[in-house]
């Protein structure tokens, strides 16, 4: 489309946005079930719930537009998701990937802060009152989500993945304990000197 206007602008971002949150409506499911922790798991379920009302009020706002919310690809999410799901499959201890399933939805919670933000400004310069309403809250959702993992993060999960760090170094030691041991044990003791040498010194 051709853009020579701040509405051209908006709508532009509209189309993107709308296009990020349905990307999103089929990845948090997946987060969801990778997740192990119970509060991450309904945090994950609630704002599911929470984008399908986004894509609904990005229809709204695009019909008083005139316009239609499709026809754009948002290549900024796609990337974000793609590598949310490379990291679900790694090999990771359950706290370890909890951790990082909270990294990858910040990544994720950040870029929706930074693009709703624009699209509120945007629609304040150009009085579409109703349709700031409706981002703005959306905005307020995307923050309180974003303090809702950061809590979880602090309030105890990246506290486990740091302890079962922690133990694996303490059982590594100790197995590195045991090799030393038996390294001692199994060495070849040395031969006792002759009475000749003795005799010597």
């Amino acid at each position: 489309m051709s853009l020579e206007t701040l509405q051209d602008l908006l709508v532009h971002e509209l189309k993107d946005l709308y296009s990020a949150e349905r990307q999103l409506v089929q990845a948090l499911p997946k987060m969801a079930k990778a997740a192990s922790s119970d509060e991450l798991r309904a945090a994950f379920e609630n704002h599911l719930a929470q984008t399908e009302e986004q894509v609904t009020r990005i229809e709204t706002i695009m019909e008083s537009f005139g316009e239609s919310p499709k026809g754009q690809k948002c290549a900024g999410m796609e990337g974000l998701v793609e590598e949310g799901k490379n990291f679900l499959k790694e090999d990771a201890d359950t706290d370890v990937m909890d951790a990082g399933i909270i990294a990858a939805a910040q990544k994720v919670e950040h870029y929706e802060i930074a693009s709703y933000g624009t699209v509120c400004e945007y629609a304040r310069i150009l009085g579409h009152t109703e349709a700031l309403q409706l981002l703005e809250q959306t905005l307020e959702e995307e923050k309180s989500a974003d303090e809702l993992l950061s809590k979880l993060a602090e309030g105890g999960i990246n506290a486990l993945a740091e302890r079962d760090g922690n133990e694996d170094s303490e059982d590594d030691e100790e197995v590195k304990g045991e090799a030393k041991a038996t390294t001692r044990r199994n060495a070849p003791k040395p031969r006792a000197r002759s009475r000749a040498t003795k005799a010597r010194n």
